[in-house]
């Protein structure tokens, strides 16, 4: 019986995907509280395995991230309906109300957990569950990111459930933003095994559609056991390590508390409000409260921060403007000038109209009368407990004041106020400082009184309230511009900023301070010594670390709206030679973009290349999923050491859809120089490229190098490693494909370097060879008699090579005109020059591959001669010079132990963009490949490949193509494949075709149903003119993870091919017809087309077949006829290549 249509979506996951929620069982021996909780205590992280991490370390810094990708990481569905969660991807449905692209990759290929549709009578909540997580650090915060579209859910609900209690850290109902929306939760402190669970509620007239993706944990995995620790900081009981700030604060921040009972922290003074207030008072506006019978605010803290329980006490108010709440302390005096300070925990959420100030009101004769504020936090800083400090410095005897004032729908809070053992109570009778009753005379205490007969919220400029909908909106509504004085434009002298706020939650925050003290240049954007800025310092918090600086709520803006500011960085010089071992050296991150490279350490399928388990510099266009193109790496100003120096490097450009790598140099009042790039995948290997410097040493100019990573896509990286810089010029590149320079080539003045991009040069190709685009460069001579005449010589001569260690190959592509040209001659220069090659063919539009094989014990360089014929309109082109070890190979052959042997893997235009790439069974890989080669047998053996699963549903292809081959009668052409696919309902196609100028011929095709083993494939070509042979990957079904490779291709020209004897033990041999069929098959065909033909024209008069009713485009391009011939059926597909 056929299954309904809408159930085949969901079958189809089923049987495609990873292991879903099945565990995977933990084979290390490792104690069970050591399973889950955040460090990788097994050798390959397999006890995280489960936990919500792939990898096989965990670097400090680096979070526990779940992309879904693998497999579902533990995560499990425990719905009891069937409103259920279930991995999934875009590309799997086509139509629906989830999301058209996971966030990971951005695209319909990616995976994600998603709740699907639903339409029952019955409100129902679909819950995921996490695995059970053991232990989490004081800074633990769980970050995710969930798509849910308005009118899809009632209610989003994110728990975690410790022993027996549930506490709710997040719940939210609808309207939901667009597309993905990021989840940041602090979890807290939590002692033994925990659960998190997220949960979608939908009732009858909900669809209920809402899905997960890139769950991450971070900073959640306590300190490890060390056998010393850094000066300074404190060996716990337990042999971890903890900073000395994390001293004393009622955290425990060790695993087992010790930090938290040293002889220091007992002199402290702490204040948990668990059973009372302790030694503080306090006005109207603060209450002592919990969150277990907490008033119904969904801004109400969900737990107290002393015992990260829904049960523990804390101080809450809700206090408005116009009437703050004030906690005071008694009076205190501080035993030296830097011992007393007051740690504390607050909590703002709600309203961006929050505010929590401290003042230090100081007593005695001498002493300032008004309170001086210390510290002033505000704005919204989330559903967390955020750590901060004060240090007092005072002569005087003081009270400590901590005010509170939040607007509509928002809470202030405090709890753990803990006094250092420098502050000692002043022995006499308690007062509260004066006017606290009437907070008239502390105006202080708020910056957004409401003034006169206005809301609260409105802003008064004489007769006029403005709302706040219409402030910071970019028109001025008050006469004197009240309304927009406070909306982010400022030179930072008020103190007010501009409206500007620290919402920084972490170790570091933004200061304003004077220019001469903030550490930088001494002076402001202006040039003025005593002017302000806004500086990044160091700061108390515990939670995430990067500093935010917010303006108010601004807009609507207009679409021409920009940005302007001064910054200034910091930094001290370092070393431009690096291996990135220990740290970055002199390299840095660019800022104009939020794709970054970030120094990675080997694991999985990332490896470095100086040891293959160090360090490298890594862009993963993935991570995070930026919205710029690029990425910069960049170096400060260097001082040339040189008139010439040599930069050299390792990069790998790995993936089917990779990019452009390109190297830069900046230089004092010149433009950039682009010295080297390379684009498009280059195989899974490390390759060493390097690049010459020119600098005029008179001038005094520095220079600066920059790596500059461009995306075409979200499938594939990037990789920089061992970048090194010495005196003196490079030896020859062995790559050049003329797109930054022209690679050191003398010219004698009559070779130029060219692009086509203006559509009007006066000769050469079209296009360029590296590119197949008009915008792409090459060399080009000019062989018009009134150029080169008859007889004369061009000469186009390369920098020195560094000698060979053993025979080598140099490739490169000519282009020759219509019109005979000449003769073009390879000449290789070592002691003395001889000729290694002549070139006399007729012209064509097609570049042409040629190659030389060169042995050269010492340095030597390779000329290229043109010899012009004297022919009026007339050239020789040059493009994609390469140097390869080993001899060269037979056109059209290739073993692929070094490279692709002129195979070209330029995505094909319509075909979606992708790439085959090149790697071996031994060399990590992010993507599904064969164990080895068939070439040597072994992992250490190399193959081309394709990966389908980066192919959507829409059926795009990949093409692999040969150099232009000359006519053939017969020709034959050997390969051997190899298919993986996890299941029989998802198989990739391999297909080879013809392409001349009269179309493509598809000759032979397998499917995906033959896996796991290299199979011989064979078919016999025939073409009466010039042609190229393509392997095309594509897909037969849905899109699944699995491989296509090919290795030792052999293209026998004018022989036939014989059929393979086969072998004891195969299980499968896969034959082909050729593509020239015998007489009496041809004739079966073209009597079947023929009847074909007779029989469409009779159903077009009898007007009773629609299918037949349609007529051919009328402009149809001569070309083969798109017939795929294989080994048991003749098929003639609408379209082989699935273009547009």
């Amino acid at each position: 019986m056929p299954l309904p249509s809408h159930l085949l979506p969901t079958l189809v996951l089923l049987l495609a995907g990873s292991p879903g929620w099945a565990w995977v069982p933990n084979h290390c021996r490792t104690p069970s509280e050591a399973i889950c909780n955040f460090i990788c205590d097994c050798r390959g992280c397999s006890d995280e395995a489960q936990c919500g991490y792939h990898g096989t370390s965990s670097p400090p810094g680096v979070p526990f991230t779940c992309d879904f990708e693998q497999d579902s990481c533990g995560w499990r569905d425990i719905s009891t309906s069937s409103y259920s969660w279930l991995r999934d991807r875009a590309g799997a449905a086509l139509e629906g109300p989830g999301p058209r692209s996971d966030h990971t990759f951005g695209t319909d290929l990616g995976w994600y957990v998603a709740v699907s549709t639903h339409r029952g009578r019955e409100a129902s909540t679909a819950a995921l569950r996490s695995p059970v997580l053991h232990e989490a650090a004081p800074t633990c915060e769980l970050r995710l990111w969930y798509h849910a579209a308005s009118g899809d859910v009632a209610e989003l609900r994110l728990e975690l459930t410790h022993g027996t209690e549930t506490l709710t850290l997040w719940q939210s109902s609808e309207p939901w933003g667009p597309g993905w929306q990021e989840l940041v939760v602090a979890t807290g402190r939590i002692r033994g095994d925990f659960l998190v669970t997220f949960s979608a509620t939908r009732n009858a007239t909900h669809r209920g559609a809402v899905a997960l993706d890139d769950i991450a944990f971070w900073g959640c995995g306590l300190p490890t056991p060390q056998a010393r620790c850094p000066l300074g900081h404190h060996h716990c009981w337990n042999k971890a390590c903890v900073e000395p700030h994390q001293l004393c604060d009622l955290e425990d921040n060790c695993g087992d508390g010790s930090d938290e009972d040293t002889p220091t922290c007992s002199h402290h003074m702490s204040t948990d409000f668990e059973t009372g207030l302790g030694l503080w008072k306090h006005s109207e506006g603060w209450a002592r409260n919990h969150s277990a019978g907490c008033p119904e605010r969904p801004s109400w803290p969900s737990r107290d921060h002393s015992r990260n329980s829904a049960q523990g006490y804390f101080l809450a108010s809700m206090a408005e403007p116009s009437a703050p709440a004030v906690l005071y302390s008694p009076e205190f005096q501080a035993s030296g000038p830097h011992n007393c300070s007051l740690t504390f925990y607050h909590y703002l959420h709600g309203s961006e109209a929050s505010c929590l100030q401290l003042f230090l009101q100081t007593q005695g004769p001498g002493a300032p009368q008004t309170p001086v504020l210390l510290r002033r936090r505000s704005g919204e800083l989330g559903a967390a407990w955020v750590r901060d400090r004060v240090d007092i410095q005072s002569e005087h005897p003081f009270q400590i004041l901590l005010a509170g004032q939040t607007g509509p729908g928002g809470v202030v809070g405090l709890d753990d106020l803990i006094l250092s053992d420098g502050c000692k109570p002043v022995l006499e009778v308690f007062r509260p400082p004066p006017g606290l009753w009437a907070p008239a005379p502390w105006p202080q205490l708020s910056s957004q009184q409401p003034q006169g007969f206005c809301e609260p919220g409105h802003l008064s400029c004489g007769d006029l309230c403005v709302p706040p909908e219409q402030l910071c909106d970019f028109q001025q509504q008050c006469e004197g511009g009240e309304d927009e004085q406070k909306c982010g434009t400022t030179d930072f002298e008020p103190p007010m900023s501009g409206g500007w706020g620290d919402a920084s939650v972490g170790r570091l925050q933004w200061v304003r301070l004077p220019a001469k003290e903030s550490g930088g240049p001494g002076m402001d954007a202006s040039g003025t010594n005593a002017g302000h800025v806004l500086s990044l310092q160091r700061a108390w918090g515990q939670l995430t670390a990067e500093a935010r600086v917010l303006t108010p709520p601004l807009g609507p803006s207009g679409p021409h709206c920009e940005f302007h500011m001064a910054y200034y960085f910091q930094s001290h010089p370092q070393e431009v030679s690096c291996n990135f071992e220990r740290d970055t050296c002199g390299w840095h991150t660019g800022h104009l973009t939020d794709a970054h490279w970030r120094r990675t350490e080997s694991h999985g399928p990332g490896y470095d290349h100086t040891t293959g388990k160090g360090y490298f510099m890594l862009l993963n266009p993935t991570d995070p999923p930026a919205r710029g193109p690029g990425a910069h790496l960049l170096t400060q100003l260097q001082t040339p050491a040189a008139s010439q120096e040599c930069v050299s490097f390792w990069y790998q450009l790995h993936g089917p859809q990779i990019g452009t790598l390109r190297l830069v140099m900046r230089q004092d009042g010149k433009t950039e120089t682009h010295l080297w790039s390379r684009s498009g995948t280059h195989g899974n290997c490390w390759h060493e490229a390097w690049a010459t410097l020119h600098h005029q040493m008179d001038s005094g100019a520095q220079y600066q190098l920059l790596f500059e990573g461009l995306r075409d896509g979200y499938h594939g990286t990037m990789a920089l490693d061992d970048v090194a810089v010495r005196p003196g010029p490079c030896w020859a590149p062995k790559r050049c494909s003329f797109e930054d320079s022209a690679c050191g080539f003398s010219t004698s003045g009559l070779w130029t370097r060219q692009t086509n991009a203006t559509g009007h040069a006066a000769w050469g190709p079209r296009a360029d060879h590296t590119t197949e685009t008009a915008q792409g460069h090459y060399m080009v001579v000019d062989t018009s008699p009134q150029a080169l005449p008859r007889g004369h010589v061009a000469s186009l001569t390369s920098e020195e090579h560094r000698p060979l260690s053993q025979p080598a190959c140099l490739t490169f592509w000519y282009h020759l005109s219509l019109r005979n040209p000449g003769t073009l001659q390879v000449h290789v220069e070592e002691a003395k020059r001889r000729q290694v090659l002549s070139i006399s063919d007729h012209g064509g539009l097609a570049w042409r591959l040629g190659s030389v094989d060169v042995q050269a014990q010492r340095a030597w360089r390779v000329v290229f001669e043109a010899v012009a014929a004297g022919v009026e309109h007339s050239y020789m082109a040059l493009d994609d010079l390469l140097l390869q070890d080993g001899p060269c190979p037979r056109p059209a052959s290739c073993d692929f132990e070094t490279g692709l042997c002129g195979w070209s893997h330029l995505p094909w235009p319509g075909l979606g963009g992708y790439s085959w790439d090149w790697s071996s069974g031994a060399t990590p890989s992010r993507y599904p490949q064969p164990p080895v080669d068939h070439t040597l047998g072994t992992d250490a053996g190399h193959f081309a490949l394709f990966e389908t699963g980066v192919l959507g549903a829409g059926g795009r292809a990949a093409w692999l193509r040969s150099q232009p081959l000359p006519a053939t009668a017969v020709s034959c052409l050997r390969f051997w494949y190899h298919m993986g696919f996890p299941e029989q309902f998802y198989k990739g196609e391999l297909r080879v075709l013809l392409r001349s100028a009269r179309g493509q011929l598809a000759v032979w095709g397998a499917g995906g149903r033959l896996r796991h083993q290299w199979l011989e494939g064979q078919v016999e070509v025939a073409s009466t003119e010039e042609f190229q042979i393509v392997f095309e990957a594509t897909l037969g079904g849905q899109p699944a993870l699995g491989p296509i490779a090919l290795d030792d291709i052999e293209y026998l020209a004018g022989q036939h091919c014989q059929l393979p004897a086969p072998s004891q033990g195969d299980t499968v041999v896969d034959t082909s017809v050729p593509a020239t069929l015998g007489g009496a098959l041809l004739l079966l065909l073209v009597l079947l087309l023929l009847l074909g033909l007779l029989g469409r024209d009779w159903m077009r008069k009898k007007g009773s077949c629609p299918f037949w009713g349609r007529t051919a485009p009328a402009s149809a391009a001569p070309g083969f006829d798109n017939i795929l011939f294989s080994a048991d059926q003749v098929t003639l597909p609408a379209s082989v290549t699935h273009n547009p």
